[in-house]
Formats: structure tokens, C-alpha cells, sequence
């Protein structure tokens, strides 16, 4: 496929615009050296190039897609077009409040029904993504034992399974990371657990269902522990959406918690739009939450507030398209999007793991992490490989290599939204494809064979990448 820079031509135009009827004005002296380079093309070529950047671009849209821990599920097209109501979108953050009681009733709103699902009190809506509401629930902690006078915590500890913004996030937040072993079921360690608390536990950083797809059952006890030493309890919301309205994370013995708007709740995610980060906490770290809280028609500020995490309210579209969401599947689809997410996971594993070991064969939530280390031992057929060859089968490969406490992992979320058919034809190619990695393991190294870029220097194009199009004069 030709670059738009390729296909542009001197003189070619897309748009006309009418002639000017005001004197035109020049600075006198331009910002830039140069005129930028854009490239000049008929609006049939504009066309053209974009349909084919979509046709080589692969989304939900196209098929399944099942990349784990990331919930790259179907986003209701009723999210955008409330998202994109002029009563929405043509708001300024500015405005008298009386002017825009419609927009704090949806902030109100969503907080209320986020609160309800996870059990917590308060909720801001100003962290802009998923590690950022990590860092602002951190900065409550902090803020908690610092109003104490309790200054000697110091130390967050961050199982093995933790996704890996949470040792990044305890770190970027000032605190000390210390990392304890799962046991050999896939769980917190809870006697490494003892012996990690103390004094200067500050608190515990906790994703459940944790990363390899797994309930912990000593969850209480889990949090019982570090509430004993001191300390508080945090959740990772990324997997909340496996557990929606069937267990809250405040029941369960958590302080505070961030969930991930653009996974659970369907707003679009990574690539496809901003993401949405709200921290909920319980009522005794109320009085730190950053930012303004929309509170009976009013915005107010938390009478010891750590400050703002971000620019006004978040991303407020992206909360008019959770709360759609929510409003629309209504209290009976919220566990019920659990509870499907549940069965869709656990029947694509058990269709699976008689060929493909299981890294813990325990009945899981919403998504499983299968191991190939011992293929590759046998055959040199990688996870990687695997990957590349469903590529060719057309649909999305899992996480690959992730958790890092598995080897040759390959971690699979079907999604609560993919149908048994979808779910069939996707363990068919697994299946078919292990077939021919017994078979055949030398071909599986040039895999994929369809795709428009095949296996691309992968070292070559994270130390050099290429960024900017080279002009030939």
C-alpha cells in the first residue's frame, strides 16, 4: 500500500474554499521556517486511502478478538451518539453552573451507580485512564496515613500477578514496591503475605480476579491481614468487568479502588478513543479526592483534596458513554455481562485444554492463560508462533506473554459479547493450528503468510523506528 505522501501530486486538490472577503493577513514574521509538506491529493485518492487503511486495520468490527485483560469487546453504537448530543459536546468546562445541570446530572449519575456497583462511597471522575486512576488512588493513600502523622509507611506491596502499572504507579506515587510470590495455585501467597506487613505497610495493591483469571478465596483474609498491619487495601479494577454486580470489591474488604471505563463499560479503548480511569474510595478518604465532585446540581471540592490529577472532570464524553451503557443494560445486564464474560471464558478453556496446558486448570473467570512452554521444548514451536498463525486464520491473537509468572503464556478473554458460534470457530483454528505445529513445526516460524506485513523485524522496529516520511529532495 502506497503512503499518502506517494500518492500525492503537486497541485491536486480536495477542497475549494470560497474567495476571501476580508483584507488576508500574513505575520511578518512566519512561526515557521518552511511551509508544512502536506500532501495534495484529489478527494477520490483521500477515499481511497483511508478505506484501505481501514481494510488493513483489524478491530471488533472485524472479528474476534480476544486480547486479555483488555476487554476488547463490542461498544454499542447508542454510547456515541448520546456522547455526541450538542447538549454534550458543545459544553465548556467554564460555564455558570446553571447552565449546565444536565452534564453534572450525568456525573452525579454515574458516580451513584459506580459506587453502588463497587461498594465504595466517593468517586472522582478526573483520572484520565486506567494507570492513572491507579496513581490518584495511591495519592489517597498516601494523603490517609499522612494525615495521621503515620509517615513511616512507606511501602506498597504488589503480588507477582499484578498488571504492571501497579508497581510503576506505587512507585511514581512515592511509595516503596514490594513484591510477594503467588503460590502454586495461581493465589496470594498468604504466609509470604504475613511476612511481607508491618509497620510500614502503607497498603496492598490487588487485582480479583487477578491476572491469570483467577477469584482468590482467601480474599478476606487477604485483606484482613493488611488491614491489621495498617494498612489499606486497593483494587485494580481492570477485571471488574468478570464480577459486576455479583461481588463488590468495598465487600470484599477493599479501601479504594479505580475501575477502567473503557474496558468494563464499553467506552472505546486504546486506539479507539481516550480512556476514563474514575478512583472510588470509601468514606473515611472522601475528604482527599482530587478535583470537583458534582454534588446536588453544584461542583465542590473535598475539604482536604490532594489537588486536581487532570484538567477539570475527566473525560467527560467518555462518561456520558459508561453511563449509557449502564442505563441501558439496566441492573440485570450489569451481572449479567458478568456472568456471561464467566461462562464464554470457561467454555472456550475447557474446549481447549486437552491440547493447549492450562497455566492453572481452575474453573476461571473471564479469561484463562494457557502455557506452551513445553511445545516449545518438544517441537521449538513458540507462543509467538502460535499467535502469528492465528493471524492467518483470521482473528486477533491473545496477549502473548503476559503474565510474565507464566511461560510461553498466551492469555485469552473471549469477551461477554461473542456468540458460542464465534467461540466455536475460534477453538476450531486453535485447535487446527496445534495440529499442524505437531505436524509440520519448521513452517509455523513464518507464520502469518496472509497478512499485508508478515513478521517484522520486531528489535529492528523498537530501536529504530521509522517515524517521519523521508522527502526524496
Amino acid at each position: 500500500m502506497k503512503l499518502v505522501f506517494e500518492r500525492s501530486r503537486a497541485g491536486r486538490k480536495t477542497a475549494y474554499f470560497p474567495a476571501l472577503d476580508v483584507p488576508a493577513w500574513k505575520p511578518e514574521t512566519p512561526l515557521r521556517a518552511e511551509a508544512p509538506r502536506l500532501p495534495e491529493l484529489p478527494e477520490t485518492e483521500v477515499d481511497r486511502h483511508y478505506t484501505e487503511l481501514s481494510k488493513q486495520t483489524y478491530g471488533v468490527n472485524n472479528g474476534f478478538y480476544p486480547l486479555g485483560s483488555c476487554t476488547m469487546k463490542y461498544n454499542p453504537k447508542i454510547n456515541e451518539d448520546m456522547a455526541a448530543l450538542p447538549g454534550f459536546t458543545g459544553l465548556h468546562p467554564l460555564q455558570p453552573m446553571e447552565t449546565v445541570q444536565g452534564a453534572l446530572q450525568v456525573m452525579e449519575d454515574i458516580e451513584k451507580y459506580l459506587c453502588e456497583i463497587t461498594g465504595m462511597d466517593a468517586m472522582t471522575l478526573q483520572p484520565a485512564a486506567g494507570a492513572h486512576g491507579e496513581f490518584t488512588g495511591l495519592l489517597l493513600i498516601k494523603a490517609y496515613h499522612k494525615s495521621r502523622g503515620d509517615e513511616k509507611r512507606t511501602k506498597i506491596i504488589v503480588p507477582d500477578s499484578a498488571h504492571g502499572t501497579n508497581p510503576a504507579s506505587a512507585a511514581m506515587a512515592g511509595f516503596e514496591v514490594i513484591s510477594i510470590d503467588s503460590d502454586a495455585h495461581g493465589f496470594v501467597d498468604l504466609d509470604a503475605l504475613r511476612q511481607a506487613v508491618g509497620e510500614n505497610t502503607a497498603g496492598l495493591m490487588l487485582t480479583n480476579p487477578n491476572t491469570v483469571g483467577l477469584f482468590d478465596p482467601h480474599i478476606l483474609e487477604i485483606t484482613q491481614i493488611v488491614h491489621e498491619a495498617g494498612g489499606l487495601c486497593y483494587y485494580d479494577g481492570a477485571n471488574l468487568n468478570a464480577v459486576m454486580g455479583i461481588a463488590r470489591p468495598g465487600d470484599m474488604g477493599f479501601d479504594v479502588v479505580h475501575l477502567n471505563l473503557h474496558k468494563t463499560f464499553s467506552t472505546p479503548h486504546g486506539g479507539g478513543g481516550p480512556g476514563s480511569g474514575p478512583s472510588g474510595c470509601k468514606a473515611f478518604l472522601a475528604e482527599f479526592l482530587p478535583g470537583m465532585r458534582a454534588v446536588d446540581g453544584k461542583l465542590e471540592r473535598a475539604s482536604r483534596s490532594i489537588g486536581d490529577v487532570r484538567g477539570f472532570y475527566g473525560n467527560f464524553l467518555v462518561v456520558v458513554k459508561a453511563l449509557t451503557y449502564i442505563l441501558t443494560i439496566g441492573a440485570a445486564g450489569v451481572p449479567e455481562t458478568a456472568a456471561n464474560a464467566v461462562l464464554n471464558a470457561n467454555y472456550m478453556k475447557e474446549k481447549l485444554k486437552d491440547l493447549y496446558p492450562m497455566a492453572y486448570d481452575h474453573v476461571c473467570m473471564h479469561e484463562f492463560v494457557m502455557s506452551l512452554e513445553q511445545m516449545k521444548k518438544e517441537n521449538g514451536v513458540t507462543a509467538m508462533d502460535i499467535a502469528k498463525a492465528l493471524l492467518d486464520g483470521g482473528i486477533h491473537p491473545p496477549t502473548m506473554y503476559f503474565p510474565l509468572i507464566v511461560h510461553e503464556a498466551l492469555m485469552v478473554e473471549p469477551t461477554e459479547t461473542e456468540t458460542k458460534e464465534t467461540l466455536d470457530e475460534a477453538v476450531a483454528l486453535f485447535r487446527q493450528i496445534h495440529e499442524e505445529a505437531l505436524r509440520h513445526p519448521e513452517i509455523m516460524a513464518e507464520k502469518p503468510e496472509k497478512t499485508p506485513i508478515r513478521r517484522p523485524d520486531e528489535v529492528l522496529a523498537a530501536r529504530s523506528p521509522v517515524i517521519r516520511y523521508a522527502f526524496e529532495d
